[in-house]
């Protein structure tokens, strides 16, 4: 269990690296663009190829951006794109004459964004790779062009490329270091808030059930009689009892439902939302629009339910809304809720605070949907309504437990 949350932690790191030096390599290329008009390009080192092999390479560049926001990254990526980062620089230098030694700094940024990648072995590997590129691209100068030699700077850079690669590796390797720390704790967080859960749930069982097995019979069996008696002797008082006690039959239901909805158990998640949001809908009196497709029986359904009332509640309580959207969805690899309102919106930010003062409503939910893997987003401001969406995993009952 703890190597998988490392390797979530990680996954989740390296794809934020992936991202973040996407978005810086189109500045770098444009920089280095500039080195043309700046920098002469010796005739017979061919700088159309230098040119064209820049343009490729920036086209590749917006591509690679687009990619890593739009489709999901594989574990591939980040040194895909370092290797090919890598042998484009490689090809430039080759291609220009004059403009090797200012592409050095570009040689000094590789490792240290291969260090972010979390893979200490790589970052060694293409360190070296990027040290030994740049001796070879010099070893082509003096064999191709009798006016270059091999300057006691060469070996000095060279040099201080290798100890860049054995710095940069340390770095990974402390930062693959400390997200196993965190992973370690998260898994702790984890273990916590599932038993907590399971612990919760068990009870609320064991109570709904007791409510009604007990009391909720009890109060049935009386109202019986009551209206046995009144079938005999139309007695006011014997009215009025017996309307309080069809009343606290009926919030006794309520109570009992909402401690373990055995309407799940009868007819399933999409149905039992479907009757759920009717019932806020009524309550709340605005406008309901469901689309919520058929997912069977999957195990999170639970939770799903519970996150769903909360929200419809807090809707009821606090919105002030005119229209009211829930839609369940689901793919192959996750189930999707999602709730809409046109309301009166709030701050986020405040979830934590409410948590500090014991209101711990929606916080919980948050919590309980994260401790399965899922994600658990809410969108709102003041005035602009809120949306609550929540994804989680299929097979996540495995995490879960």
């Amino acid at each position: 269990m703890f190597s998988q949350y490392q390797d979530q932690v990680i996954e989740r790191y390296v794809k934020e690296a992936v991202q973040v030096t996407a978005v810086l390599r189109l500045p770098l290329v444009a920089l280095i663009a500039l080195l043309g008009p700046v920098i002469p390009v010796r005739d017979h080192w061919l700088p159309f190829l230098f040119q064209g092999l820049l343009v490729a390479y920036g086209a590749a560049a917006a591509g690679w951006l687009w990619w890593v926001f739009k489709r999901p990254i594989g574990p591939w990526a980040g040194w895909s794109s370092t290797v090919f980062d890598l042998l484009a620089l490689l090809a430039l230098c080759a291609a220009s004459g004059g403009a090797t030694s200012l592409l050095l700094p570009v040689f000094f940024l590789l490792p240290v964004a291969v260090a972010f990648l979390y893979r200490p072995g790589l970052t060694a590997t293409l360190g070296v790779g990027v040290a030994v590129g740049y001796l070879a691209v010099w070893l082509l100068f003096v064999v191709r062009d009798d006016d270059v030699d091999l300057h006691i700077e060469v070996y000095l850079y060279f040099g201080f490329l290798l100890w860049l690669a054995a710095a940069t590796t340390g770095l990974s390797f402390v930062l693959v270091r400390r997200s196993a720390t965190v992973a370690a704790l998260l898994e702790t967080r984890e273990q916590l808030v599932t038993q907590s859960m399971g612990t919760e749930e068990r009870e609320r069982q064991r109570l709904a059930e007791a409510l009604h097995d007990g009391p909720l019979q009890n109060i049935l069996a009386a109202r019986m009689d009551l209206e046995e008696a009144l079938e005999k002797n139309a007695d006011p008082s014997v009215a009025a009892a017996e309307s309080t006690l069809r009343e606290t039959a009926a919030q006794l239901r309520s109570t009992v439902t909402s401690l373990h909805p055995q309407v799940l158990a009868q007819l399933g998640l999409t149905l039992a939302l479907r009757e759920l949001a009717e019932q806020y809908a009524r309550r709340g009196g605005y406008e309901l629009h469901m689309r919520l497709t058929e997912v069977s029986r999957p195990d999170c359904e639970s939770l799903l339910y519970r996150v769903a009332r909360e929200s419809l509640a807090n809707i009821n309580k606090h919105a002030h809304a005119r229209n009211v959207e829930v839609e369940l969805s689901a793919t192959a690899e996750e189930i999707t809720l999602t709730i809409t309102d046109d309301g009166v919106g709030f701050d986020p930010s405040v979830i934590s605070h409410r948590v500090a003062e014991g209101h711990i409503g929606i916080a919980s939910q948050y919590l309980r949907v994260e401790s399965w893997g899922g994600n658990f987003d809410v969108v709102s401001s003041p005035g602009t309504g809120t949306r609550i969406v929540v994804r989680i995993p299929r097979g996540s009952e495995q995490i879960a437990e």
